[in-house]
């Protein structure tokens, strides 16, 4: 199982297989994560998570801050204290 970065979003593949995604918007400076979506063949294992932790480290990497509109990404960002320092103000 891998996780790629294509054009607007994180995809998790396995055997070529779509398994999940989060998607974001980027405007300047700052992502805005719009939705995020993992099979149910994934639930409950943590994927959604590492999608949020992967898009927190490409905006670190590349300077900008993250505006969650996504539900669950906001869930995971203000309840993860260490994905604090990229949440737009």
């Amino acid at each position: 199982m891998e996780i790629i970065q294509d054009t607007d979003r994180f995809v998790v593949t396995e055997d070529s297989e779509e398994l999940g995604y989060i998607s974001c918007v980027p405007d300047g400076d700052v992502l805005t994560v719009d939705h995020t979506e993992v099979s149910s063949k994934l639930e409950g294992k943590g994927m959604g998570k590492k999608l949020v932790g992967h898009v927190v480290q490409y905006a670190r990497d590349e300077g900008k801050t993250i505006d969650p509109k996504c539900p669950f990404a906001r869930s995971v960002i203000e309840k993860t204290p260490e994905f604090h320092d990229v949440l737009a103000k």
